[in-house]
């Protein structure tokens, strides 16, 4: 993509369908009188009266204690510099974003129109009974240290600067890690800073309360080593002042074990890296191009650890590891503040977090067989779903334990149930299919790349490196709707009625002809047949020419699914295709079977179903719990259209024992794992969270999902083809093109699964 289009792709995706990124919504009903007149005059009086009683009520009964403000004036924005609070905002309104996806925190972004300390501060302390706490952002130093300082003074709610203590607390854990496989002590190592802003200074000072040694510290900024005696150095600056007489940072590299370079891209050479001690540790954070690069730093050193501040290389050092799930601890207890000790706990968390065995989800959403702690693995994953469980009680502890916490949590247990709980509204995901699916891309065949969303999915899909397209259609309108989109790239276009094709063609044909001809196909007939985009599409995945397709934007299902069985066929083994649809909804991603084949299924394909549904999801690295969904529960109607559901059950308990799957169930009785505990204990669901709905026919389980998407607004992946003898996907007619571009990942992913299956049976 050019510079412009990427320009032009972020200002329309802030500007549309609603400007900016966050929103406010209701969290209480408010459909009658009865409930304005409770949230509104006269029954707000209440609450209101309770809070002058005691103040503290106010965490009770407002949005306070789950509200962070984002607060910035604008003065250090990303790489932007000063560029004013209301540029800043976008950037505000995205960590609002991260809050809210990451931790379930509420956040209200406030940009601040002065660049004077003193009423910096003073309009925060005014604003501040509004929230729970307060995240200070992109505001430059040296002022910023002040203004931290003060506010944790002065405020009795948790205050950070995650400028600087997000990057020293992820790059402390993994330096703690770093040396323990390096087999150094922290108290004995060179180390050498390259930079001296805010994250620098905080960085230093952290690996210094674990251990470090100011003796063994130089750190430079853009002048070279910042020395004792230099002049007019700041009060940040004097703190790590060495008085070795050392002026660039070629003479500091040599024999340090440690690098961290909080600077600007390319400043360290291979020759500085060979200077450094054995086993050298090289933290290269400059985004987005690192100190050094990544695959040159490798080269020269085999025995280095390293981590960049890059998601495309191992050990990411990512803010994002850290301020939603230490303010999450924060406001749990309702922290006065967050100290040392939380931080320091924030460290040891994610430190001890990569030591554990990886959750194959992670694995998977990394395309990695078996992610361990090692050289490659010193830091947890962003995607791992264990950090809201891990990371927010441990700072909530710290914060017991150092007096800071008001409202101490007893029940642990409950407390990590609780935090990933909040978790079931994101798309995450979304993110980790995409994510895996970039790591080994594969040729996905668009059939109708001449409708412009089609062609408009399969451009994000090259561009973000998800997926090779091959478009088909008619050449001259794909070439025209590319470039009314700036999609300017060099990928292959066939038209399967253009006299091009005519050779392969008649090749295609061949091969359909001789593995149909006794079924009343003549070779005539094939070759008319491959002038049509979906039997064209069929016959490139069968050969070969393509690893999967995509196709029915523009086309009623039953129509796609023909010629796809006709061409494809089913995989061996199976005598019924099906489709699911996962659903990202409130509680999580939900499987929903069979939304678009079988009409009125028995109770041995229903059981087949559920089978493949099952599957599915752990394609998706999650352990399918499937409920057998009527509208009756266990006996309690003797209707046939309940009893196959039964008989379906009894086929899956004798065939599969260790499935977790029962029912019949009522979805309610599904879905409310209290009442199913409650009435009836005896079920193999009991106490467990279902994620997968198996439906008794097509008309359920079509509608149910569709009613979530349009109701709920939860996004839709599928439906997905389930029992296909290659990785063939239809689309829902007129799918919007998000659905086109994970149905696309999806592709890929099933094609990577395939490939997979067959490396391992030779």
């Amino acid at each position: 993509m050019s510079k412009q289009s990427k320009r032009i792709e972020a200002l329309v995706y802030h500007a549309k369908p609603t400007p900016g990124k966050i929103k406010v919504v209701p969290t209480k009903k408010y459909a009658s009188q009865r409930d304005l007149s409770l949230a509104y005059s006269p029954g707000v009086a209440e609450p209101c009266l309770e809070i002058e009683k005691d103040v503290n009520n106010v965490y009770k009964y407002t949005a306070k204690g789950n509200l962070v403000a984002v607060i910035s004036n604008g003065t250090a924005v990303l790489g932007l510099g000063n560029i004013g609070p209301e540029a800043s905002k976008p950037v505000m309104e995205g960590k609002g974003l991260l809050f809210k996806i990451f931790a379930d925190i509420d956040v209200f972004d406030i940009e601040v129109n002065t660049e004077n300390v003193d009423e910096f501060i003073e309009t925060v302390k005014n604003i501040a009974p509004t929230f729970g706490g307060i995240n200070l952002e992109d505001i430059k130093a040296p002022e910023a240290f002040e203004i931290e300082r003060r506010l944790k003074e002065e405020l009795d709610i948790p205050v950070m600067h995650d400028d600087q203590h997000g990057t020293a607390i992820i790059s402390a854990a993994a330096l703690l890690n770093a040396l323990e496989l390096a087999e150094k002590n922290i108290d004995d190592v060179k180390i050498v800073v390259s930079g001296a802003g805010a994250a620098a200074v905080s960085c230093t000072r952290l690996y210094k309360a674990f251990g470090a040694k100011s003796q063994n510290i130089v750190m430079l900024d853009s002048k070279g080593v910042i020395r004792k005696d230099r002049d007019n150095l700041t009060a940040q600056k004097a703190e790590f002042a060495t008085d070795r007489k050392i002026d660039t940072l070629d003479e500091a590299m040599k024999d340090a074990d440690v690098f961290i370079g909080l600077s600007m891209a390319d400043v360290v050479s291979p020759e500085m890296l060979k200077s450094m001690a054995a086993n050298p540790i090289v933290f290269a954070m400059a985004n987005p191009n690192p100190e050094i690069n990544y695959d040159l730093a490798i080269a020269t050193r085999d025995d280095i650890i390293m981590a960049t501040g890059r998601s495309d290389h191992p050990n990411q050092v990512n803010n994002v590891l850290g301020f939603p799930f230490i303010f999450r601890g924060a406001l749990d207890v309702r922290a006065t503040k967050i100290n040392e000790e939380m931080k320091m706990a924030a460290v040891k968390a994610l430190s001890t977090l990569a030591k554990e065995p990886v959750p194959e989800q992670v694995n998977l959403a990394y395309n990695e067989t078996r992610l361990t702690f090692g050289r490659d693995y010193i830091i947890p994953k962003p995607f791992d779903p264990r950090l809201i469980a891990e990371v927010p009680p441990a700072v909530a502890k710290a914060a017991m334990e150092s007096g800071v916490a008001q409202e101490p949590i007893e029940d642990w247990d409950r407390y990590k149930n609780a935090l990933l709980e909040r978790l079931g509204s994101d798309n995450k995901l979304v993110r980790q299919l995409l994510g895996r699916a970039r790591t080994n891309p594969k040729r996905v065949v668009f059939a109708e790349a001449d409708q412009l969303d089609v062609l408009k999915a399969a451009q994000i899909v090259y561009e973000e490196g998800v997926a090779e397209p091959v478009l088909l259609g008619r050449k001259d309108a794909i070439i025209e709707l590319m470039s009314e989109i700036d999609f300017d790239a060099d990928i292959e276009i066939i038209d399967p009625k253009s006299d091009d094709e005519t050779e392969r063609k008649n090749q295609y044909a061949k091969v359909y002809w001789e593995k149909r001809h006794r079924q009343g196909v003549t070779l005539y007939s094939a070759q008319k047949k491959m002038r049509e985009r979906n039997f064209y599409a069929a016959m490139m995945v069968n050969v070969g020419d393509a690893d999967a397709l995509v196709t029915g934007y523009s086309r009623n299902y039953p129509s796609v699914v023909k010629p796809m069985l006709e061409l494809v066929g089913m995989a061996e083994g199976v005598n019924r295709i099906a489709t699911t649809n996962v659903m990202m909804t409130q509680r999580g991603p939900m499987f929903l079977s069979d939304t678009a084949i079988n009409i009125d299924p028995d109770a041995k394909c229903l059981a087949r179903i559920a089978r493949m549904t099952s599957r599915v999801a752990r394609m998706f690295g999650i352990e399918p719990v499937t409920a057998m969904i009527s509208y009756s529960n266990f006996g309690s109607s003797e209707n046939p259209r309940a009893k196959k559901v039964q008989d379906a059950v009894a086929i899956l308990h004798k065939t599969y024992p260790d499935m977790l799957v029962d029912g019949e169930l009522q979805t309610d009785f599904a879905l409310n794992a209290k009442l199913l505990q409650d009435i009836f204990p005896f079920s193999k669901l009991a106490g467990r969270k279902v994620n997968t709905l198996v439906f008794p026919n097509l008309d359920a389980a079509n509608i149910t999902y569709k009613l979530l998407k349009e109701l709920n607004k939860s996004e839709s992946i599928g439906p997905i083809m389930m029992g296909m003898a290659k990785p063939v996907h239809i689309l829902q007619l007129g799918a919007s093109v998000d659905e086109i571009v994970n149905m696309a990942a999806i592709a890929v992913i099933d094609a990577q699964e395939r490939e997979k299956r067959q490396q391992k049976s030779k």
